[in-house]
């Protein structure tokens, strides 16, 4: 009995040696445990990603130390079966009674069984892997995050009476973080805990998390005071103001044409200071109404009898902050402004990327519409720094808009909260505004001495920007002669021009200039 079933086991186990499926079976396990093997110690030891790794999910089933020590004994046995096939695959027919049997103890200590088991338990976990494997690839971010940065249950929206607008914040950036590409700039990518660093760190809707490092980021190089210094020659100040636009040709030819007497009021200036220290401001001027996005209806007009005291203003003010000796940066684009505020990329919703960089801002109201658009909240934080050119003024009612709001005062420019005094005039029209105004030229002797000799004792100067601006109904134009008690020459106005022009057309002499100066006007 004991010989038949010796040899009905050499039989056995020589059909299995020789049939084919049989071996690919059992190189096809070999090459699938060898692949698990050298993927599942690569997730284990990995120290980049702990408990990262989807095939951590095999230590449910069978332990760490002894899934690795399975493991490698069915490798072992393997390389054995595998070399023996090879020798047998040799001999052919032969009946090598001696190869044989050194096979057959190997796959006695192969122990089949309860290697089958194992290679089961492997299979499941690969299952169980295959399921949860695009649940994993979709957390690994946020997860990756949540190991740098605290656990998930420091994510949770914190309810400080301080804070009261984080959780209604943090459910704007749940729906809407993806509307402007600044959010993705500050590292949100859409978990909880992104949500709260950007807004407790970059803005400031959120207190503190009490589980990241607030040690201070590096910050921009602090220099030291410097003096300003009067400068004589514009030449530096010519290059900054540029080229292409009719506009900024009129203001260079208005800086070079004063050059002289800008550095002789220099020179009176420091000496009536005698050498007081003064301290060198950062300031940025930006010309709103001259930028492209603005449309910049001003420069194609300028040779066509447009208006030009706007222009005379600010090249007055970029001349001033000049000479006086400040770092002066000078924009007349959206691009140029993003550049030097630094402005994050994306569509304006967030803070800038750094402190500001200047200690005034010059600009007008389309440029702080412009920066209103770029800045985010760095505007309501800054804004104590920009000062606005205003020809006109600006009252209080207009400038509060709670206040405007409430009592119907409606305007285009108005509802901005600042400071009355931020708003600089050309003409002292308010005291609650700041008067800029405009810089007269100094005439030399013999200027004086020429108007003193044609000085003309009833003169009165008319002024029209637009030729609409001289078209008077003949009805109202006679009702206004008569109240005044002027002759009938003063109706039309046309005919004022005239008078002065001469023989020549009038509507010709109101396309070529702007200013009308009547000479003969009598009174009475």
């Amino acid at each position: 009995m004991i010989t038949v079933n010796t040899d009905g086991k050499i039989m056995v186990r020589r059909c299995l040696v020789t049939f084919k499926p049989f071996r690919i079976f059992v190189v096809g396990v070999g090459f699938f445990s060898l692949c698990f093997l050298m993927t599942s110690l690569g997730g284990q030891f990995s120290a980049k990603r702990l408990g990262d790794s989807p095939f951590t999910i095999r230590t449910e089933v069978l332990g760490g130390l002894e899934s690795r020590g399975v493991l490698r004994k069915i490798s072992d046995m393997l390389e054995v079966i595998l070399k023996r096939i090879d020798a047998l695959a040799k001999l052919g027919n032969a009946s090598d009674s001696r190869r044989l049997e050194e096979l057959s103890s190997a796959i006695n200590r192969f122990q089949p069984a309860g290697l089958v088991e194992r290679i089961q338990a492997i299979a499941q976990n690969v299952s169980n892997m295959a399921v949860r494997v695009e649940q994993i690839l979709q957390h690994s971010m946020a997860a990756g995050r949540v190991i740098r940065d605290g656990s998930a249950g420091q994510c949770e929206v914190p309810k400080d009476p301080q804070y009261p607008d984080c959780a209604s914040k943090v459910d704007w950036m749940r729906a809407r973080w993806t509307s402007d590409p600044c959010y993705a700039f500050y590292g949100v990518d859409g978990s909880d805990c992104s949500f709260l660093i950007y807004l407790s760190e970059v803005e400031w809707f959120c207190p503190p998390l009490v589980w990241r490092n607030h040690t201070k980021p590096p910050t921009q190089k602090t220099f030291s005071k410097r003096q300003a210094a009067f400068r004589a020659d514009v030449g530096s100040l010519l290059e900054q103001v540029g080229t292409g636009k009719e506009s900024l040709s009129f203001m260079k030819r208005r800086i070079r044409r004063l050059a002289s007497q800008w550095g002789t009021a220099a020179r009176r200036l420091d000496r009536k200071l005698l050498g007081r220290w003064r301290e060198q401001k950062k300031v940025l001027v930006h010309v709103g109404f001259l930028t492209e996005e603005s449309g910049d209806v001003f420069s194609p007009k300028v040779l066509k009898g447009g208006p030009l005291g706007e222009m005379v203003q600010w090249a007055d003010i970029l001349t001033a902050l000049y000479v006086l000796g400040h770092n002066l940066k000078i924009s007349f684009s959206v691009k140029e402004l993003q550049g030097f505020l630094g402005v994050p990329p994306g569509r304006g919703s967030c803070p800038l990327t750094g402190p500001l960089p200047f200690d005034l801002i010059y600009t007008d109201y389309h440029g702080l519409q412009q920066m209103k658009q770029h800045m985010g909240l760095s505007l309501k934080k800054h804004k104590c720094h920009i000062r606005v050119i205003d020809t006109f003024g600006t009252e209080p009612a207009y400038n509060h808009e709670e206040y405007a709001t409430l009592h119907g005062y409606r305007t285009n420019w108005g509802y901005w909260n600042l400071n009355s005094r931020q708003y600089m005039t050309m003409f002292p029209h308010t005291p609650d505004n700041s008067f800029m105004g405009f810089v007269s030229e100094e005439l030399n002797e013999t200027e004086k001495l020429s108007i003193q000799r044609n000085k003309v004792d009833n003169m009165a100067v008319v002024y029209g920007k637009e030729a609409g601006m001289w078209k008077v109904s003949p009805s109202r134009c006679a009702q206004t002669a008569i109240a005044r008690g002027v002759s009938g020459d003063f109706c039309p106005l046309l005919s004022v021009l005239k008078l002065i022009d001469g023989n020549r057309n009038a509507e010709g002499l109101l396309g070529k200039r702007s200013r009308v100066a009547a000479t003969e006007i009598m009174s009475r």
